[in-house]
């Protein structure tokens, strides 16, 4: 099925699909749609559960997902990639990433050709946010160039080594791999993120889900929900103290929304 042919909202609703990790309560794409991006499906590696032992941490679970190397797929491989760093806590990386992605995929487009099947794997590599795409082509190897100023192409892998940390490619007997790693701000790959915000409501989280009667063993799934609990009974505590004193807890809300976008916006910035 071509991509095109989608209508906005199955297209936003199939990238969702793909994006969910099942360790933080999603499902595979061909589970949830039966299809993705034409001929592909989503592999989702394990991880143990004691990787994640806290419900502060976030499960950052290894993905990989199928394509075709078609220019069309590049914008919605994009924007899987924006939904998976969102809910993984590193927006700040999105647009690094994503012009990553951009090129590996010009790449394979441009020097093994259009309509490729090649895949998408991201994962974490240690504290450094690791993006792959794999194809079947051995002998064209990504290099940059010195191209000129006013040149329209060979600046590809120039901008990956530009604003990557490190990036190199690994022959294996049956495909390539091309790979790019970006620093985070993790002391590892599943801790918490030192963005202040994010800091305060995790030690919020964190006293909420201690007073919970029984706190499940570590299990993805099981921490997600916890957690997400935990947030919403925080959020009803603070409407009642809001009412209980004569505030308008509406209007608390819709500030801290808007406080809230403007602080991705910056970040995004």
């Amino acid at each position: 099925m071509n991509i095109a042919l989608l209508r906005c909202g199955e297209q936003k609703r199939i990238a969702h699909a793909c994006l969910i990790p099942p360790a933080l309560g999603g499902v595979g794409c061909a589970r949830a749609t039966g299809h993705c991006l034409p001929g592909s499906t989503v592999s989702q590696r394990k991880t143990r559960s004691k990787d994640v032992e806290c419900s502060a941490c976030v499960a950052r679970n290894p993905w990989e997902l199928p394509f075709l190397a078609e220019p069309e797929q590049v914008a919605l491989l994009r924007r899987v990639l924006r939904t998976n760093l969102d809910l993984w806590g590193l927006p700040e990386l999105t647009e690094a990433a994503q012009l990553c992605v951009t090129e590996l995929v010009s790449n394979v487009i441009t020097h093994v050709g259009q309509g490729t099947p090649a895949t998408l794997a991201v994962s974490m590599s240690g504290p450094y946010l690791r993006i792959e795409v794999q194809d079947a082509d051995t002998k064209a190897l990504p290099t940059p160039v010195d191209a000129a100023d006013h040149a329209e192409s060979g600046r590809g892998m120039t901008l990956v080594a530009a604003h990557s940390d490190r990036w190199g490619v690994k022959l294996l007997p049956d495909r390539k791999v091309t790979w790019v790693e970006l620093a985070t701000n993790l002391s590892k790959p599943h801790g918490r993120s030192r963005n202040p915000h994010v800091s305060m409501a995790e030690n919020v989280l964190d006293l909420y889900a201690t007073c919970q009667p029984v706190r499940p063993v570590a299990s993805g799934r099981l921490i997600a929900a916890v957690v997400e609990a935990a947030a919403v009974e925080a959020i009803a505590d603070l409407f009642h103290w809001l009412h209980a004193h004569g505030h308008d807890a509406d209007e608390v809300l819709d500030q801290a929304q808007s406080r809230f976008e403007a602080d991705m916006e910056r970040g995004a910035q």
